[in-house]
């Protein structure tokens, strides 16, 4: 613990301009992923622990699509379709199958996918690890902010992650498709009666949640090094902020992940070594204040 290295950052604008920008990177791209989960969990209220390998997949195909064609757009771009389309597949010929059924079963079939997509990644991409470097785009000089330093990137990447984000609440707030799933996740059956397709529906859910991990580990891969088994870590962070923001509410995913990721940016300055203490910390302390989370719903 050192508060007073804390402290000294805290004065000094540079240091929380610096500081905040890590945590908002951090936070936002654990949004991505958790965005997907809660989604998921709210409508179809499936608990995807497989959901990790959506995110190292897509950073994976992110990193072969670069190499193969320099293009970072279309990388990103790729790595979020492939593992929608993933996520469909996923969805119709595994977990259809477990509706309504044994939980254990659920669980059972999600680590089987999580093994049996560690082992093939390891196959194709070797078990080392990889890194996918800058893109050209953002190979620029860094941007000062009050005297801290903002890399291109990390100012890209932040708006592309908010972008999403609004967009994301705005289609589930505006648009049809995304009012009847929100009408799906709060009474699935009243959905079904009116005649709705809920197959499909439950489908693009999970496609949906597939392709913004997918996004989420395209957008990731320039900063982070890849290695089979990445998608773990960063599951147990998102699964933290779904349920500090309450299992199935969008909008406490975001709150969390930012206060989740300004704490990780401020907490390596105080709590060097207590870091992912002071997350869990975080956690007991809002389940024990607000048991269904932020924005969550007391479960009947």
């Amino acid at each position: 613990m050192d508060l007073e290295a804390l402290a000294a950052c805290l004065a000094s604008s540079a240091c929380v301009v610096t500081q905040t920008t890590s945590g908002l990177i951090v936070g936002l791209l654990l949004f991505l992923v958790a965005a997907g989960l809660t989604l998921i969990f709210g409508v179809l209220k499936i608990v995807n622990f497989a959901h990790g390998t959506f995110y190292m997949l897509g950073a994976y195909i992110a990193y072969s699509v670069v190499r193969a064609s320099g293009s970072y757009g279309l990388a990103v771009l790729a790595a979020g379709a492939a593992m929608a389309v993933f996520g469909i597949a996923f969805e119709r010929l595994l977990i259809a199958r477990v509706y309504g059924g044994n939980v254990l079963m659920q669980l059972l079939i999600c680590y089987a996918v999580v093994l049996i997509f560690d082992d093939l990644v390891k196959m194709i991409w070797g078990a080392d690890f990889h890194a996918m470097g800058m893109p050209d785009a953002f190979q620029r000089a860094p941007i000062f902010i009050a005297g801290g330093v903002v890399p291109p990137f990390y100012a890209g990447l932040i708006a592309i992650s908010l972008c999403l984000a609004a967009l994301l609440g705005l289609g589930l707030g505006l648009t049809r498709i995304g009012k009847i799933i929100t009408a799906a996740a709060d009474n699935p059956q009243m959905v079904s009666a009116l005649g709705i397709n809920t197959t499909a529906l439950f489908a693009l859910v999970f496609g949906l949640g597939g392709g913004l991990a997918g996004l989420a580990g395209a957008l990731a891969a320039p900063v982070r090094s890849l290695s089979p088994g990445m998608g773990f870590s960063i599951l147990i962070e998102s699964f933290i902020i779904t349920v500090i923001g309450g299992m199935g509410s969008i909008a406490g995913a975001l709150l969390a992940a930012i206060g989740i990721g300004l704490l990780r940016g401020f907490g390596t300055i105080g709590f060097p070594l207590f870091t992912d203490g002071l997350i869990y910390g975080a956690m007991i302390l809002v389940l024990l204040l607000r048991p269904s989370g932020l924005f969550g719903r007391e479960m009947v």
